[in-house]
C-alpha cells in the first residue's frame, strides 16, 4: 500500500514551512498543515492495525498531540521524523489502552477464534503461536513480569510494586526474558 499521491512530498507549502508559519500563531497555515497531515497519519496507522476503524481515533489523538506538541518542533530539522514519533507513540498508546481493558482480555480468553478474526496479517498467526509456546517456556516469576510489561503495558514501576521487587530488578528481569526469547526463537 502506497500513500496518497498528495501526501507530504507534493504538498504546495512543505510541512516544515507550514508548521513555522503556525508556531508564530498563522491560523491558515495551522488549519492546512492539520488538514495535509491527517491523511498520511491515517495512512501510517492503518496499515498494521487488527482493527481498522481504530485509525479514526488514532488520527485524531495524533492531531491533538500535534496542537499539544507543536511548540517543541524546531523549525530546522524535518517535520516527518517529528511527526512519525508523534504517530507512534500515540498508536502505542492507543493499543496498549485497548488490550488493557480486562473485558478484551476475557473476551479474547472466552474466544478461541479472536486471532482468525483480529489477526490482521493471518500469516502471522503462526508466528504467534511460536511466541506463545516460547513464552510459556519460561519461569513464572519471569513470564508474570513480561507479560505485564510488555504485553499488558505496565510500567516498570507498576510491575515492581506489584511484585515487591525494585525497579530496576524488573527491568533487568524484563531484558533478559525478551533476550531468552529471542534465542528460543531464533
Amino acid at each position: 500500500m502506497s500513500p496518497p499521491k498528495n501526501i507530504a512530498d507534493t504538498t504546495e507549502t512543505p510541512w516544515e514551512e507550514l508548521a513555522t508559519k503556525s508556531q508564530s500563531g498563522d491560523q491558515k497555515s495551522y488549519a492546512k498543515l492539520l488538514t495535509e497531515i491527517a491523511p498520511y497519519i491515517k495512512f501510517r496507522v492503518i496499515a498494521r492495525l487488527a482493527n481498522p476503524d481504530w485509525a479514526d481515533d488514532i488520527v485524531q489523538d495524533v492531531l491533538i498531540s500535534v496542537h499539544k506538541s507543536l511548540g517543541t518542533y524546531a523549525p530546522d530539522r524535518p517535520f516527518k521524523p517529528w511527526l512519525n514519533a508523534i504517530i507512534q507513540f500515540r498508536k502505542t498508546d492507543y493499543l496498549r489502552s485497548y488490550y488493557k481493558k480486562k473485558e478484551t482480555r476475557e473476551h479474547v480468553q472466552e474466544n478461541s477464534n479472536i486471532f482468525d478474526e483480529n489477526v490482521t496479517f493471518q500469516a502471522d498467526y503462526g508466528e504467534l503461536k511460536d511466541i506463545q509456546q516460547a513464552i510459556d517456556t519460561l519461569p513464572d516469576k519471569h513470564k508474570k513480569i513480561f507479560m505485564m510489561m510488555k504485553i499488558e503495558g505496565y510500567s516498570a514501576k507498576e510491575v515492581a510494586k506489584k511484585m515487591d521487587m525494585t525497579v530496576s530488578a524488573v527491568k533487568v528481569s524484563a531484558h533478559r526474558t525478551a533476550g531468552k526469547l529471542r534465542e528460543i526463537l531464533e
